[in-house]
């Protein structure tokens, strides 16, 4: 009997060992060391150190196949704390390598190291890391290509090369300065100064053309005419939103956010902070330079960086270049209607290889508003409207950073570190998107409080944007899930007819989505990945005044529908 009983547990143990390799998906291991360093670069004519990653701005790319597994060692050698996250990957019962700051880990500290662990069992596509503490992400943050599983292929035909594009943000001055000192003060942290297309802000920048090497700082794709390539567009802007078009090219919409889209021919995109596409582009034009170009499409009455980023798509073969590029038809700056036209157009593949799986109906509804608020500042002495100190909210409540991570206190069953209140709905109604409301009934209430789920269950959370203080777009980016964004309109959500226009049969499965300026979005997901899950609004500035709460979904009824276990060591706060 004894000798049975030994037997039954090898094979329990085995069958565990065996469903959880199954899960992580069976691929290659693959193992890195990352170095955080200070490192001198010269943009708009000066210098300055920046944090990167190996020396690396933009910083190194992950190329993997779905069902492999990679470990990377980050070592802090700069003079800020720092986490790393990895946006777009579920990490599935894994949140402890999940990585934002105070939520599922304490900072790596200035000398210290951290090994995260990062699985990718079921994405497949364009997904990205970036730093997730404080601005840092600035510099630090880099692409993550998931090529198919091996022995299976893309759903077009496979491209002749594969190239990342990634938007970003330079500021002149000391980034981590600049957001200290707008959070002191309380008003509006700084503009950058430049977007980039891979680092570089290309020829339109300031001083560019009296810079006789202008053309070694702006980004060069080459290409060979009839090829078609696939762009894996990265928005790691900071604080905009952003058009993009190539002169003379047409591009085709295939993936965004790591999922496979119908495919989508279109002039121009517009790509939210944090979101990916996938774009096919074929060289099909006269061999000849053309610009690629990037500016930002603004929503609302605030600051914003108004530079117009561009590189250079470069045919190869016999001809005498251009003496000044074709240039691309961008949208205005302020053009919603554009911004519209080109989101409503996203559907989920839904093929047979790439199934959807829509939650029908719902266990649990969360309305929440998407604000930006002010708090009271003594005598009036803040930077932000009418003296006060601005913030954000959900559901009138800005999220406040604990002294422990969440997922700690969560695991350990510390009490008095977060609150499980937040609440399902706003606490009060009114015309959220009017434009007459008043600056006076901004001010919301700060708390660190969570929204706990049961395993497995059905949510649908309906984010509503207001009017307070100013309208805009807001990126919304919830960690630990892709999501089924089913709906979407402009002004007030209404429960009863609005739900009645969703789309159930193929909405994109995204992990951002643009709430439209004073307007609504919907998303539906399947609560099944046990753990602690942030949720936030990525512009940063945003983020940083508190527009984020937190998800803890249960653990399920066996181990393998529950969190893993904490790791033997993770930073100490």
């Amino acid at each position: 009997m004894q000798l049975m009983r030994k037997k039954g547990l090898i094979l329990e143990l085995l069958g565990f060992v065996l469903l959880e390799l199954f899960c992580i998906g069976l691929g290659e291991t693959y193992y890195h060391n990352w170095n955080i360093t200070e490192t001198s670069y010269t943009r708009l004519c000066s210098t300055k150190k920046i944090l990167t990653v190996n020396g690396q701005f933009p910083g190194p790319a992950l190329h993997v196949h779905r069902g492999d597994r990679v470990f990377i060692n980050v070592v802090n050698h700069g003079t800020y704390n720092i986490t790393l996250h990895w946006h777009g990957v579920k990490q599935r019962r894994n949140p402890w390598s999940d990585g934002p700051a105070y939520i599922t880990q304490c900072p790596i500290q200035a000398g210290s190291s951290l090994r995260y662990e990062i699985n990718f069992p079921i994405e497949e596509g364009t997904v990205w890391w970036h730093a997730h503490s404080d601005w840092s992400r600035a510099t630090v943050h880099g692409p993550i290509f998931v090529l198919p599983k091996l022995g299976t292929s893309y759903p077009f035909p496979k491209p002749y090369s594969e190239v990342p594009i990634i938007i970003g943000s330079w500021y002149k001055g000391d980034i981590m300065k600049i957001i200290e000192e707008a959070l002191l003060y309380g008003g509006e942290p700084n503009a950058s100064d430049a977007h980039t297309i891979n680092g570089q802000p290309g020829y339109l920048s300031p001083c560019s053309k009296a810079d006789t090497n202008i053309v070694a700082r702006t980004f060069k794709m080459p290409v060979k005419k009839g090829k078609t390539y696939l762009l894996r567009i990265i928005n790691a802007v900071m604080n905009e939103e952003m058009f993009f078009a190539i002169a003379n090219h047409s591009l085709t919409v295939v993936g965004s956010d790591g999922s496979y889209v119908k495919p989508i021919t279109t002039k121009y995109i517009m790509i939210t902070p944090g979101q990916t596409m996938d774009c096919l582009l074929k060289a099909d034009q006269s061999l000849s330079h053309y610009f690629m170009a990037s500016r930002a499409y603004v929503s609302g009455h605030v600051g914003y960086d108004n530079s117009t980023t561009t590189a250079i798509v470069q045919y190869s073969g016999s001809y005498t270049p251009p003496s000044s590029p074709s240039f691309p038809t961008l949208p205005e700056i302020t053009d919603t209607d554009s911004a519209t036209i080109y989101t409503k157009r996203l559907r989920s593949l839904a093929s047979k290889e790439h199934p959807v799986d829509v939650p029908k109906s719902f266990d649990t509804r969360i309305y929440t508003t998407i604000s930006v608020n002010t708090l009271p500042c003594v005598s009036s002495s803040c930077d932000g409207p009418n003296g006060n100190r601005l913030s954000a909210s959900m559901n009138n409540i800005s999220f406040g950073d604990p002294s422990i991570d969440i997922l700690l206190a969560y695991y350990k069953k510390i009490k008095g570190v977060y609150g499980t209140d937040f609440p399902n709905e706003p606490p009060y109604y009114f015309n959220f998107t009017s434009d007459d409301l008043s600056i006076n009934n901004s001010t919301t209430l700060v708390g660190t409080k969570v929204k706990v789920l049961n395993f497995n269950s059905t949510v649908e959370v309906v984010f509503q944007g207001t009017n307070l203080v100013s309208g805009e777009n807001h990126p919304l980016h919830l960690h630990g899930f892709s999501f089924y964004w089913v709906g979407w309109g402009f002004g007030n959500f209404n429960k009863t007819t609005d739900p009645k226009g969703y789309n159930l049969v193929d909405p994109p499965e995204i992990n951002t989505v643009p709430v439209p300026v004073n307007g609504w979005a919907a998303i539906r997901f399947r609560a099944d990945n046990p753990g602690v899950w942030f949720m936030h609004c990525h512009l940063d500035r945003h983020a940083s005044w508190g527009m984020e709460t937190v998800f803890i979904v249960k653990n399920g009824k066996s181990r393998l529908t529950s969190m893993r276990r904490k790791p033997k060591y993770m930073p100490p706060c």
